[in-house]
C-alpha cells in the first residue's frame, strides 16, 4: 500500500478573524476579507471573504473580464443584475457569474443584504483594501464616504475589466 503525501494545509478562522474594510459609496456597508491563496498556500488561484451592502445602497455594474465569481448570500434580500437580467437575491441564494458578464448587485430593502463572495483566480481581495477604510470589531459605521480618486487605476491593477463610472442605480 503506498501513502500519499499532502500537499496543502488546513487554514481555520474564527468569527472575527480576517481583515474588515467599510466600502464607499454606493455600496457603503463592509467587506470581511478571508482566504486567498497567499494564506492558504494552495494551488488555485482565489480570494473569499463576505460584503455587506447596506440598506438602499448598491454596488455599482462591473465586469471581471479574467475572473469568475460565486455568491452566496445569508442575510436579506436584493436584486443581482447579470447581464441585464434582474434576479431576486435572497438569503440561501447561489450565483455564478462567469467572466466578461456585466453585473451589479442592488440592495432596495431597509435591511443589510449579506453575501460570500469567491473570485477565481482572486484579487478582489486586494481591491477591497486598496479602497476600503479599516473596520476594527464594535466600531460604528462611518459616514458614507467616497471612493479614492485614483479608483480607475486600483480597479485597473486589479480585477475589474470595466466599471461604469456614471452607473446610477436608482435608475
Amino acid at each position: 500500500m503506498t501513502q500519499t503525501q499532502s500537499v496543502g494545509r488546513a487554514v481555520v478562522l474564527g468569527p472575527g478573524d480576517g481583515e474588515s474594510y467599510w466600502q464607499p459609496v454606493p455600496a457603503n456597508g463592509y467587506v470581511r476579507n478571508l482566504l486567498n491563496t497567499a494564506k492558504t498556500g494552495g494551488t488555485s488561484r482565489f480570494s473569499m471573504g463576505t460584503q455587506t451592502v447596506a440598506p438602499q445602497c448598491s454596488i455599482r455594474e462591473h465586469v471581471h473580464d479574467a475572473h469568475e465569481e460565486v455568491i452566496f448570500v445569508f442575510e436579506g434580500r436584493g436584486i443581482a443584475r447579470i447581464d441585464g437580467v434582474d434576479h431576486p437575491i435572497e438569503k440561501g441564494s447561489c450565483a455564478y457569474i462567469g467572466q466578461g458578464l456585466k453585473h451589479h448587485f442592488l440592495n432596495p430593502s431597509d435591511e443589510p443584504l449579506s453575501f460570500t463572495f469567491l473570485l477565481m483566480p482572486g484579487g478582489l481581495d486586494e481591491f477591497f483594501a486598496r479602497i476600503g477604510r479599516p473596520k476594527r470589531p464594535g466600531e460604528p459605521a462611518p459616514a458614507p464616504f467616497p471612493r479614492p480618486e485614483n479608483i480607475a487605476e486600483i480597479e485597473r491593477e486589479t480585477v475589474f475589466g470595466w466599471v461604469d463610472s456614471s452607473f446610477d442605480a436608482k435608475k
